[in-house]
Parts: structure tokens; C-alpha cells; sequence
């Protein structure tokens, strides 16, 4: 069994190079030597692996079958190997890491950051854009993003967590308008709302009964970003629908307060996304791993509950 498992990596070898002689040059070892090897697991196995003539090398269907499979098996045992690497290897070389602009900024940069501290070694570059990069054509070792992803046949996803949102309004701005009680009251106030590609994004919430409603506010302050947004909330312009990690410091400080209660099923995704290669680089998998570990502790930071008015 032992000299199977040796021969092996020396087959795949011989597929991918094309021919015994171009695997015996990359392998170190004589033609001769990988061809007995080849021969060893023919006969093991009792079938042809290689259609073979003076002048052409091919894969037989059991050879093809074989191939795929030990390719499965030297991806498994190469993931292992790095996972016992995180264990005893510092993690160096440049990390490039693509993010959403005001999410990264505030919620991925300062755990990467904390990352790069703890390895010295590790050369981190982030780009911040809401665009989805082209992380094989631009370069990027991995993503953050959030929401729902395309599918993909070339990019592989670990989820990180999950952000929810929270309607809320300027103590100023509640003070002249009132306070709404039900999402029925909200058509007589005024909405900041967000444009994603040219549509509002409606609001989702509960009623007092539990039952979950979409509410599209109408408004004269229609933004794409959610910063803009903010600021006009903060300065009691109206009510707006923003990602709690966006809002929970205001909302603790007293400069936005929290209305109404959220739809308890709504929450937005938030995944590490990378190219799918059979060994993935040490720097990739540990940044995925700290951002699996230390991003949910940041997303669910404790919201003060809805305020209702005195009876």
C-alpha cells in the first residue's frame, strides 16, 4: 500500500505533463523510473491507465476516473498540511483584500489591521469600493461583500456573519414631527431613502401584532450613499433605514433614536469570497478564519429597544 501511495503523485504527474519523459524531468527521475512506477499501479489495480504508442499518451476511461480522484485526495491532504502550518509558520507575503467602502472601513479594516499586527511578515493592502471587483483579473487574493452573491464557478465563499438594520430618527426631528407608533403612521413623515441601481430599497418591519410588512417610503431625499444618509438623519431631516454597525454608537449617545421594531427574518449576509484553488495560501485562509471568528462580536452589538410614546 505504501508504494502505491508513492506512485501516485507520479502519476498525476505523468498526466499533466503530458508525456513519462516531460513528468521524469519535473520529478527528478529517470523515464524508466516513472514508467515502472505507472506500471506498478496498472497492475495493482488490475486496468490500463495510459493509452500508449510510439508517439501519443492518452488517458484510458479508468484512467480518467482514477485521475480525478487522486486529485481530490492530494487536495485533501494539501489543505491539511496547511492547517497544521497555521499552527507553527508566521503568515507573510502581501494580502490584497477588496471591501465595500463604509462597511470595510468600519467593521473589516480594524480586524485585518489588528491581523497585520499580530504578523509582521504580512504586507496587507486593502482597496475600498462598493463595486464588485474581478478578483482574478484585478488581482485581489480575496472579498468581503455583502448580500447575496452570484453564483460562480471560479470563486469559493465562507460566510462571516450577518448585519440587520434599525429604522431611527433625530431626537430634534421627532420632537416636531412625533413620534410614529405603527408602520401606519409613517406616510405622514418624512423618509431618507436609499437608491440601489436607481430603486428605493424598501423598508421591512414588524407591526405591533408581529406580522411583518414592506413599507416604500415616498421622499424628496432619495441618496446612493448610506453616509449621506446618516448625516441628514443625524441632522433630523427625517427617518431612515440604516445597518445597525452604522448607527449603534449614535443610537447609545442619544443622537438617533430607534423606532419601531425590525422584521426579524430580514438580515443581510456577509461572505469572504476567494479563487478556488486546490491549495489555498496561508495569509488567505487565516484572514478568512479571523474575520469568521471576530466579525460576528462586531455585527451584534446590543440595540437599545424601540421607544415607545408615554400613555
Amino acid at each position: 500500500m505504501t508504494d502505491t501511495l508513492k506512485d501516485i503523485p507520479v502519476f498525476v504527474a505523468a498526466v499533466e505533463a503530458g508525456s513519462f519523459a516531460q513528468a521524469a524531468i519535473r520529478l527528478h527521475l529517470s523515464r524508466s523510473a516513472v514508467g515502472k512506477s505507472i506500471a506498478r499501479l496498472e497492475q495493482r489495480l488490475g486496468v490500463r491507465l495510459f493509452q500508449r504508442t510510439t508517439r501519443s499518451q492518452s488517458l484510458t476511461d479508468n484512467g480518467a476516473l482514477f485521475y480525478e480522484r487522486c486529485l481530490r485526495a492530494l487536495e485533501e491532504i494539501r489543505g491539511a498540511e496547511s492547517l497544521l502550518e497555521t499552527g507553527k509558520q508566521q503568515v507573510s507575503g502581501r494580502l490584497r483584500v477588496a471591501m465595500p467602502v463604509l462597511f470595510g472601513r468600519q467593521c473589516v479594516a480594524p480586524l485585518l489591521i489588528e491581523l497585520a499586527q499580530e504578523h509582521p511578515g504580512l504586507e496587507l493592502e486593502m482597496s475600498f469600493s462598493d463595486r464588485v471587483v474581478d478578483l482574478v483579473e484585478e488581482g485581489f487574493d480575496m472579498a468581503v461583500r455583502n448580500g447575496t452573491l452570484q453564483d460562480s464557478s471560479v470563486l469559493v465563499a465562507r460566510r462571516l456573519g450577518e448585519h440587520r438594520m434599525v429604522l431611527c430618527a433625530a431626537p430634534d426631528y421627532l420632537q416636531k414631527r412625533g413620534l410614529p407608533e405603527t408602520v401606519a403612521d409613517l406616510p405622514q413623515h418624512t423618509a431618507i431613502n436609499y437608491l440601489r441601481a436607481g430603486r428605493v430599497l424598501s423598508w421591512q418591519l414588524m407591526d405591533s401584532e408581529g406580522a411583518s410588512h414592506t413599507f416604500t417610503p415616498r421622499s424628496s431625499l432619495n441618496m446612493d450613499d448610506l453616509q449621506a444618509i446618516c448625516d441628514a438623519a443625524l441632522a433630523g431631516h427625517g427617518i431612515a433605514w440604516l445597518p445597525c454597525w452604522m448607527v449603534v454608537k449614535d443610537i447609545h449617545q442619544g443622537k438617533l433614536v430607534p423606532l419601531l421594531k425590525q422584521a426579524p427574518d430580514v438580515h443581510f449576509d456577509v461572505h469572504a469570497v476567494w479563487q478556488q484553488t486546490p491549495h489555498l495560501p496561508l495569509r488567505v485562509r487565516i484572514a478568512v478564519d479571523t474575520l469568521a471568528s471576530r466579525l460576528p462580536s462586531v455585527l451584534s452589538l446590543e440595540m437599545p429597544a424601540p421607544i415607545k410614546k408615554p400613555r
